[in-house]
């Protein structure tokens, strides 16, 4: 009982948060490697992306719940989540248009669209800021579970409860779906393959009859549509605050660059890799190692290798000797 009272509470705090949060990060980190694969840099505003893109599920979400509108047991965000998809994309295609073509047309080089990015950033940040304000925003939901503590130990008879809320699950099955379908699309569609070709050589292409504004275009839009949705999750599994996603850059650039900058597929599992990281190396292990350590052995500390406030330490870190030891990420980047 001991044993199965530990797993449980491994998977209460952290395998599932793990892989939510992963989820969360994978998405992102996703985003992230299609615009550097494809237009060729490092976009910094990406986090303010997603906070802008789930401002507008919050805007709209409250809306419906006060015309009477809801989901049943899922989240009312979910039929927000297609109108803050499209506001996202008008917004990228819009920025992209006034300001991202001109330096595409001038060739210029990588570091000043960082740069430019960095600007764009500030700036939708600051228009989040104004519109929703800086404290904590909920979708005003509540908390639905699909499995609950209490019951959960009723039924089992065991000391720990495990909580799974249905965000949670969503989160999950949204991303693989949404993963899957997006390396179908690259894969298998004309205009995944364009936009591979785009990305692998440009003048190539260009040679070969693929329309670059039409490759540029279709990755904001799909950035945008990740962007939003990662956001919208993450909102939903915690709480947004704008400030909340300019933090989450950094796990999800590391994520990006542990996967190998520019390859989707190692955005993927390098966004479970850094929340698997981040999580497990801040998680306090004293009560796990109550129940199976023998009482003679049983610590007296928290066990805890890192404090909860040193998380972004983690993923900072994690970057740093990826960057040191493998500086092309456990994939091979710039392989769209």
């Amino acid at each position: 009982m001991d044993f199965l009272n530990a797993i449980v509470l491994m998977l209460n705090f952290v395998i599932v948060p793990a892989l939510t949060y992963g989820s969360q990060l994978a998405l992102g980190a996703i985003g992230v490697t299609l615009i550097y694969g494809v237009l060729r840099f490092a976009n910094f505003a990406y986090g303010d992306l997603m906070a802008f893109g789930t401002m507008i599920s919050i805007l709209i979400t409250w809306k419906f719940q006060s015309m009477g509108i809801s989901f049943g047991f899922l989240p009312t965000a979910l039929l927000a989540l297609p109108f803050a998809i499209i506001a996202t994309i008008l917004v990228s295609l819009f920025f992209d248009k006034i300001i991202f073509e001109y330096y595409r047309i001038k060739k210029s080089p990588g570091v000043t669209l960082i740069v430019v990015s960095l600007g764009l950033m500030f700036v939708l940040n600051g228009i989040v800021r104004v519109v929703i304000g800086t404290g904590d925003r909920q979708f005003f939901d509540g908390q639905k579970f699909l499995i609950e503590a209490n019951k959960f130990k009723e039924l089992t008879g065991l000391n720990e409860g495990l909580s799974i809320k249905s965000t949670q699950l969503i989160t999950l099955v949204t991303t693989i779906f949404i993963t899957l379908l997006l390396f179908w699309f690259l894969d298998k569609t004309k205009t995944g393959k364009s936009m591979r070709a785009y990305s692998n050589n440009e003048d190539l292409a260009l040679l070969s009859g693929i329309d670059p504004n039409r490759v540029v275009m279709i990755t904001w839009v799909i950035a945008s549509i990740l962007a939003t949705v990662a956001g919208t999750l993450y909102g939903l599994d915690k709480s947004f605050k704008p400030f909340t996603y300019f933090n989450n850059l950094l796990p999800i650039f590391a994520a990006a660059i542990v996967g190998g900058i520019g390859n989707p597929l190692g955005a993927f599992f390098g966004g479970f890799l850094v929340a698997f990281s981040e999580i497990m190396l801040t998680y306090a292990y004293k009560k796990v190692l109550i129940y199976l350590l023998p009482e003679s052995l049983e610590p007296t500390s928290l066990m805890q290798l890192l404090s909860t406030d040193y998380k972004f330490a983690v993923s900072f870190s994690i970057l740093v000797i990826v960057l040191l030891f493998r500086p092309n990420g456990i994939f091979k980047g710039k392989v769209l």
